[in-house]
């Protein structure tokens, strides 16, 4: 199974760059977002229906290919409409309010699986219907979708040379994995440890509360960006997250978790447009999409993916209080971080 996992993730921290840059080069979205709803639906049937180990293997490979890809796609797809828009004098839109969007469909798809008596326990043939069912519905969206490209994406494919990824990005990177690395005890444990240790079968209700927590500071999201900037928004979200973590240590109770999961709209809801921000500021619009893999996958996806693992070697030997609380840590090394180098960033 750990092996399995490892597999999913490392696929979702290099595939997605891999498609991203062909994404680039293409100038266009849709086609690559198309083709993680293929390999979404591909991966379901052998994945249920022939449970070997070297099938299941590749099947959530396909998965993560497809799963883990949609996101930077989708962000540089928003970043590039709103730009669009506005250099046509058509108006513009800002990413928060459309990310909000997104949330709202997790709250409605949290509480609708939860109403499910006994859901989690599906055998997989209905869990993978589900997920069928949701990606067909996504990849019919794309017909009605524009499909802007970046500008410089047509200079790119009429030979220009793309310009360099700027140091201060890979810098930033640094911060924004530091961050995530201090966010995967809670991505990754908290839904157990609310189980386990508290007895309590509230996990999709808590998880919709926390979606809902981000909903307000997304749609006020650009407003906090453009007075401080991306990074110190960033630093904001690290220090939210040191201040959760410590909750959820010290006050191992329903009010606790409850508390904790309202600074989410902190820790995700101000983070996830700074960061997007972060990168449409400092990486080349004819690289927009490999920047958007570069900060899902190496920014977030493998930082989860370390902590994780080791997390599940804490859990075992010292539980969930002392996963939460030695955390901290990563956190405030991201803060420390910044605060060397924030002349940079300006």
């Amino acid at each position: 199974m750990g092996l399995v996992l490892g597999l999913f993730e490392l696929t979702g921290v290099l595939g997605p760059l891999i498609i991203s840059r062909r994404a680039d080069r293409m100038g266009r979205t849709r086609p690559a977002l198309a083709f993680c709803a293929l390999a979404v639906l591909a991966s379901l049937p052998p994945l249920v229906m022939a449970p070997r180990p070297a099938v299941t293997v590749l099947s959530c490979a396909l998965l993560a290919l497809g799963l883990k890809t949609l996101l930077p796609l989708m962000d540089t797809a928003a970043v590039n409409l709103g730009e669009s828009l506005k250099a046509e004098g058509r108006g513009s839109w800002d990413y928060g309010k459309l990310r909000a969007i997104g949330s709202f469909g997790f709250i409605a798809m949290a509480l609708g699986l939860q109403a499910i008596p006994g859901f989690d326990r599906s055998p997989p043939s209905r869990i993978a219907l589900w997920l069928a069912g949701t990606t067909v519905a996504y990849a019919l969206s794309l017909f009605v979708l524009p499909d802007p490209g970046p500008r410089a994406s047509k200079q790119l494919r009429e030979g220009a040379a793309a310009r360099r990824l700027d140091p201060v990005f890979f810098l930033g990177l640094a911060i924004i994995g530091l961050n995530r690395l201090a966010m995967a005890p809670i991505s990754s444990f908290l839904s157990l440890f609310v189980v386990e240790d508290l007895h309590w079968d509230a996990v999709g209700g808590l998880w919709a509360l926390s979606a809902c927590s981000e909903i307000p500071l997304m749609i006020l999201s650009a407003r906090f960006i453009r007075r401080l900037g991306p990074m110190p928004v960033i630093a904001i979200s690290g220090l939210s997250i040191a201040l959760r973590l410590g909750i959820y240590a010290a006050f191992p109770s329903h009010g606790g978790v409850i508390v904790g999961q309202l600074l989410h709209s902190l820790c995700y809801g101000l983070f996830q447009p700074a960061a997007v921000a972060f990168v449409a500021l400092r990486v080349p619009p004819e690289r927009r999409a490999e920047g958007m893999a570069a900060l899902i996958g190496l920014g977030i996806g493998l930082p989860t993916f370390l902590g994780s693992s080791l997390g599940g070697l804490m859990v075992e030997r010292f539980g969930y209080r002392i996963l939460f609380a030695s955390y901290i840590l990563f956190a405030v090394a991201s803060l420390a971080l910044y605060l060397r180098a924030r002349r940079r960033f300006d």
